[in-house]
């Protein structure tokens, strides 16, 4: 719904910018970027960016990651602001499923959409079959406030090696240890 309101707006927004000229076009493009990227850090203040680095239970790790324990890579995600671009070493690499899901925090927040990654191990009874897409369930993960317990719709899921990573935020020098997850296809080479 919010999606169709969204590209209904956009439209309007586009139509209306056509009749009045490229120059507030292009205003009109920068604000909706600047909005975008304000409410992706308002979703993400309540993320722990770092952790203790404990992974849960039966969490295997990878038997040949394409990026070692110790190695260095750079992050080409930005699930929260300071990520894209940063230097990461890697602190552990596992073999898991990954999976984007949509929850409503237990502390009463708002709801989150598309939050990446919660992987198999922090699922209550997952089992080890992949969980198909559309399917509720609880999730074990405290990457972010009120996640854990909450009851979360899968929204995809991907069979990959999982990374948890060392970086310092390119927005504000903070550093990030013991990050979790970041997936091998988020990360490219130096």
């Amino acid at each position: 719904m919010k999606k169709s309101l969204f590209l209904i707006g956009l439209a309007a927004m586009l139509g209306l910018a056509g009749c009045a000229g490229n120059k507030d076009e292009s205003k009109e493009i920068n604000s909706e970027d600047n909005q975008k990227q304000e409410q992706k850090e308002e979703d993400h203040a309540h993320m722990n960016h770092s952790s203790s680095g404990e992974v849960p239970e039966g969490l295997q790790e990878a038997k040949s990651p394409t990026y070692k324990v110790g190695s260095k890579a750079t992050l080409t995600t930005d699930h929260m602001p300071g990520m894209k671009g940063a230097e990461a070493t890697i602190v552990g690499a596992y073999d898991t499923t990954a999976y984007v899901v949509s929850y409503t925090p237990t502390n009463g927040g708002e709801k989150v959409t598309n939050h990446k990654w919660v992987i198999q191990e922090e699922i209550k009874d997952a089992g080890e079959k992949e969980i198909p897409a559309g399917t509720k369930v609880v999730l074990e993960a405290n990457h972010m406030e009120g996640m854990e317990d909450a009851e979360a719709t899968i929204d995809s899921a991907e069979k990959t090696t999982v990374y948890m990573v060392d970086y310092m935020s390119t927005t504000d020098g903070e550093e990030v240890k013991n990050h979790k997850w970041v997936t091998e296809s988020e990360l490219t080479k130096e």
